[in-house]
């Protein structure tokens, strides 16, 4: 398993609940694929450099992961599919 740190961003017009739910489901793919969360931070809400979706603030979370790739993959799938999920990122962290 490789270290990755994931960020993502949920629309921060819907309810807190809703928010909560969606960076939780989130989580629970990593999770859910044989993959550990290290440590998940919520950062808040934000106002975007620019609309997305017509979004002008964003919820931003990140997480550092020891995943497999099929995790990986299954995370970027869903995040794309997920039309809470504004943007995600995910970085390769260096092997020490």
């Amino acid at each position: 398993m490789s270290k990755y740190e994931i960020m993502f961003i949920v629309k921060a017009t819907q309810e807190a609940s809703d928010i909560n739910a969606s960076a939780e489901a989130m989580k629970a793919i990593i999770t859910d694929n044989k993959s550990k969360v290290a440590e998940f931070k919520e950062l808040g809400e934000k106002k975007l450099a620019y609309p997305i979706k017509k979004e002008i603030n964003g919820y931003y979370f990140v997480m550092q992961v020891e995943a497999t790739h099929d995790a990986i993959s299954e995370f970027n799938r869903k995040a794309l599919l997920d039309e809470r999920i504004l943007r995600h990122l995910v970085i390769k962290l260096d092997e020490e």
